[in-house]
Parts: structure tokens; sequence; C-alpha cells
């Protein structure tokens, strides 16, 4: 075999392995007893730096480590500090429960990044996206092997869930003014589909507050700054989890 055709089959070993089956989010969510997506977020636009030394070689692994059901990475670079790479470098290091993609999905190039750089999942949300939009995009990611956890913030919103989502969130921080209300998660999960994989998301800082939403009939809670304002993430999820 010359040096061409070896490259070319080691092509084709790298595309099997991208096209082969991730950790699901939506599984690991509905096995967990926590049910707890720990987020890697150094930065936020309304706080500024959370954790600018924060590295992720480091912090993703502790939080599988210590019961994280999945990761969500955040991979915007202008607003929150973020990269692609930090998923990869996340994986190198050994993470192997599903991630959450995290950034403000408007393209399909968006989605294969998402594919290239080892995530399981990506977020889209409704506020950015026409809900034809969000068709599309919904379908591509499931052509690559993505599953899609698709963020409502508003009664108006919850018609987007009529687009069967791998999982329903609910965003607790309005995104216009970055405002922060859990009630948000509890006024509209009764009106979500009752067979749907519900994620309520921000501002969630206290065990009590995951157990009222577990009654609610929440699988997944989304929890970032909590955890990264922290001295050791890894260890605050740790405690967080003992309260549960």
């Amino acid at each position: 075999m010359d040096i061409l055709q070896e490259i070319t089959a080691h092509k084709f070993d790298e595309i099997a392995a991208l096209k082969a089956k991730k950790p699901s989010l939506r599984e690991a969510l509905l096995k967990s007893d926590s049910g707890i997506i720990a987020e890697f977020k150094r930065r936020s636009p309304s706080k500024g730096w959370i954790k600018e030394d924060g590295r992720a070689t480091e912090i993703p692994l502790s939080y599988e480590q210590n019961g994280a059901a999945a990761v969500s990475i955040l991979t915007d670079r202008d607003y929150f500090g973020g990269s692609d790479d930090f998923i990869r470098e996340a994986r190198k290091s050994g993470v192997t429960v599903p991630i959450l993609y995290k950034n403000f999905v408007i393209d399909e190039l968006q989605l294969a990044a998402a594919a290239l750089c080892g995530a399981s999942a990506v977020l889209l949300i409704a506020a950015c996206l026409t809900k034809d939009e969000c068709r599309r995009l919904l379908c591509k990611a499931h052509e690559l092997g993505l599953e899609v956890l698709l963020e409502m913030h508003s009664e108006a919103e919850l018609e987007y869930a009529d687009l069967q989502p791998d999982l329903c969130g609910i965003n607790n921080r309005h995104l216009g003014s970055f405002v922060t209300d859990v009630e948000t998660s509890f006024r509209l999960a009764e009106l979500l589909p009752k067979d749907a994989v519900k994620v309520s998301e921000s501002g969630i800082s206290d065990p009590q507050t995951v157990k009222a939403l577990k009654e609610a009939g929440f699988n997944g809670f989304l929890i970032g700054e909590n955890f990264m304002k922290t001295e050791a993430p890894g260890l605050a999820l740790h405690q967080f989890i003992a309260a549960l």
C-alpha cells in the first residue's frame, strides 16, 4: 500500500468513528438519579469572568468523576470565553458521559463543528430561530448523529415542542435581560408534552429546588455558575448531589 492509500484508509476509519453512536444525553438523564448536567462556563455576558483560568482538561472530567449525568460546555468565544477545542480537550482528558454543545446555533456549519469536536447533543434556542429554521437544523443534527436539546422560555415558544426534539429545555434566564426566575420552569412544565424529557436550565443553586423540579416532572437540571464560581467545581457538584 502506498502512502496515499494508507492515508485514505485512515480517513475512512476517522469518518467511521465520527458516525459511531455517541453517548445519549436523553438516556443518561432518564437513568440518572441526580439528572445534573454540569456546565463548564468560564464567562458570562452579564457577570464577566467566572473562572478565567478554568481548564477544559480538568473540570469536565472532575464533573464526571463526581457524579454528573452529563456535561455542558460553552463554545461561544466572544461572550462566554468558550471554544470548540474545549470539547476536544474534555474528551481527550477521559470524559465519556454525554457532552452538550452549548452555543447560539443558527447554521448547519455549527452542527458539523459540534459533531467533529465530539459532542453528543446540541442546544437549539427557539428565541434565535423561526420554527422552520429550527425544524431544518433539528433534522440536520439527527443526520449527523447528534441529539437536540430545544430550549424555550415562554408560552409562545412552546409550539416548538411540536418538532419533537430529543429533549425539551426551559431556560429560567431571559436571554434579553439575563434576569433569572426558576418559576419559569414550574409555570411551563405542565404545558409541555407529557412524554417529553424535560430539562430546567439556569438559576438553580439549591438542592431543594432540584427536588421540587423533579416533582414537577423535570428529568434534567443544567447547572453552571453555581459550581464554576467555586474553587473546586467538581467538589461543589459532589456536595450538591450529596445534599440531594
